[in-house]
């Protein structure tokens, strides 16, 4: 029981993310991605650092840095970036093959040897999407598709960097989040100011769109996220990703009146079944430790041109 509510709880973070796409186009301005991914990351870290009251220390500053760039601050823009330039979804398909990524860095730097059950539930997990997501006349950009590729192996190396740093002595996931999130939003502050200008005005609806993207989807959602990295093995993490498009069609059929046609529930079902394959390979492969801190070790908003759900 404690494996299957960890995976229950992890879960819920790709989940979040896909409401982001319903969030952006009906509540916040729209063409600032960047802003909309600063505002995400910034306050939450800051109000989970006053909150926790601990700073890094030591080499931890740098890690900290490192897994914020990797898993916020480059991960945000590149997904932006990818969102505008690749229409009908293709973002989201180039995105699913994270798992992959993964699974190739956890071979090499964690020794997690990924089994055929796992690649193949990758696999099947990343088709699925592309029938949820894709739309006949998708374009293929080339700068596009490389900012999907860059974005989705930034994201990959940081959950398996988060998974073979671990966290210091007496830290807990939640200030081991704010750490990340606020040295994200630290980097994506200066490119959002040179790339989109000042803020624009805020009404009460942007507000609240951004209070939800910074409370549930970014802070609840990757505090989720990274304590479930800590326990699960990160391949299995990661599988759990193929969840966030599902989330955003459903939300969209629910929300905003967009019809599902039968290869998308297809795709919700097969990709679906790709995510729960993965879950019961490790389920019987491997057992889930408590999380445990470790000081010595040898998650965008998908724009109006995209029905893409991101992160």
């Amino acid at each position: 029981m404690s494996r299957l509510s960890t995976i229950a709880l992890t879960a819920l973070a790709p989940l979040a993310w896909g409401s982001t796409y319903a969030v952006t186009t009906q509540l916040l301005p729209p063409d600032r991605p960047l802003f909309a991914g600063l505002m995400r990351a910034l306050p939450a870290g800051l109000v989970l650092l006053a909150a926790t009251r601990a700073l890094p220390r030591g080499a931890w500053w740098w890690k900290s840095a490192v897994l914020g760039v990797l898993n916020i601050g480059a991960f945000f823009p590149l997904l932006f970036l990818a969102a505008y330039r690749l229409p009908g979804g293709v973002a989201s398909v180039v995105g699913s093959v994270g798992p992959l990524f993964v699974a190739g860095l956890a071979a090499a730097l964690l020794s997690e040897r990924p089994s055929a059950r796992t690649l193949t539930a990758a696999v099947i997990g990343a088709v699925g999407v592309s029938l949820v997501v894709l739309r006949a006349g998708a374009g293929f950009d080339g700068l596009g598709l490389l900012a999907g590729v860059a974005g989705s192996a930034s994201m990959s190396a940081g959950t398996v960097l988060t998974k073979r740093w671990g966290r210091p002595e007496g830290i807990g996931p939640l200030a081991f989040t704010g750490w990340q999130l606020t040295a994200g939003g630290l980097l994506i502050a200066p490119v959002a100011l040179v790339a989109e200008g000042l803020p624009p005005a805020l009404d009460a609806r942007a507000v609240t769109g951004y209070a939800y993207l910074a409370v549930a989807n970014t802070a609840a959602a990757y505090w989720l996220w990274f304590r479930g990295i800590g326990t699960l093995p990160a391949t299995s993490v990661s599988l759990l990703g193929f969840l966030s498009p599902i989330s955003a069609a459903a939300i969209g059929w629910a929300i905003l009146d967009q019809a599902l046609t039968p290869v998308q529930l297809v795709g919700m079902a097969i990709a679906f079944g790709g995510t729960l394959l993965g879950q019961l390979h490790y389920g019987r492969a491997a057992s889930v430790r408590a999380p445990e801190p470790m000081s010595h070790h040898t998650s965008f908003p998908a724009t109006p041109r995209t029905s893409s759900p991101t992160r």
